[in-house]
């Protein structure tokens, strides 16, 4: 007979079994007839729980910890430090010569300033390696005394982007540049982002501007595609000063299998040529191809 207390499922939709560990509910729990709908967020919380790093599934996004541990991560996970270096290429050699000082939003789990002599890192909380606790909003810098502001993956956690922006007109000097490589919209990345990234990505948001929740949990992840590519006119209206020079989408593929930051590495790092090379057959359609786009702005 079987005991009141015990799990039940069942109704569930063709396909589906109440034996494996994905549909199986945990301890307590009672499934009755879900459908489809119902059952795949179940699932992907499953699986984002299997895959999760242990050293940072219990922690909040929001407390340093993780972002320490993070770094810790892209340092041993051979397949994702060589994404970083690559990335790290790509903005050092964007950022223009001549005066002025080079700023990184969000530096807390990166190692740019290995590539650029100088480098002020900061970022929104106390960490290791951190010169500047700063508000992206409120930059302490006198005008036009920057010549770069570059970061990554930071541009989709600012909750007010035209502050951010107001503040990087005025603090880069002419010909001054702002690089940054942000997730992007593309067929591929928007059901990835919108069923197994832990952050929001909204690519259908009426505005450029999110709820102001913890310094890494607020976030849209659609919204340098919103800002740069979706609203480019309005953009391009609101800051004539701020020139777009590049927006090139990439990389729909190696950052996922990586396992980045957040989750375990899925493909050994012998394999890094071979997903590069797939990556770049595919370029010739990178707004169906694509999870990531490095941006480029000049100051004029």
């Amino acid at each position: 007979m079987r005991s009141s207390a015990a799990p039940e499922l069942h109704g569930l939709p063709h396909g589906f079994c109440n034996r494996c560990w994905l549909c199986r509910p945990r301890s307590g729990e009672r499934v009755v007839g879900l459908e489809y709908d119902e059952l795949l967020p179940h699932m992907v919380e499953r699986i984002r729980r299997l895959l999760a790093y242990p050293e940072t599934r219990d922690l909040s996004i929001d407390d340093p910890r993780t972002t320490r541990r993070r770094r810790d991560i892209i340092e041993s996970n051979r397949f994702l430090r060589r994404i970083y270096d690559e990335w790290y290429r790509l903005i050092s050699a964007s950022i223009p010569a001549g005066p002025g000082s080079v700023l990184e939003l969000g530096s807390g789990a990166g190692f740019l300033a290995r590539y650029v002599p100088g480098l002020i890192a900061s970022e929104v909380f106390a960490c290791p390696g951190i010169q500047l606790v700063l508000d992206a909003r409120r930059l302490p810098f006198s005008s036009g005394s920057l010549r770069a502001i570059a970061m990554v993956d930071v541009f989709h956690h600012i909750p007010d982007n035209r502050a951010f922006l107001r503040e990087a007109r005025r603090c880069l000097r002419f010909g001054g540049s702002m690089v940054m490589i942000e997730p992007w919209v593309s067929t591929w990345s928007r059901p990835v982002y919108s069923r197994l990234h832990h952050e929001p990505f909204v690519p259908d948001a009426k505005d450029w501007t999110f709820p102001d929740a913890g310094p890494l949990s607020g976030a849209n992840g659609a919204l340098p595609w919103i800002v740069f590519q979706r609203d480019r006119q309005q953009f391009e209206a609101e800051f004539p000063e701020l020139e777009i020079r590049a927006v090139r989408p990439f990389m729909p593929f190696r950052y996922l299998v990586s396992g980045g930051v957040s989750m375990r590495q899925l493909m050994p790092a012998a394999t890094f040529a071979l997903w590069r090379g797939l990556e770049s057959w595919l370029c010739a359609w990178p707004h169906h191809w694509s999870m990531f786009a490095f941006v480029q702005l000049t100051r004029r």
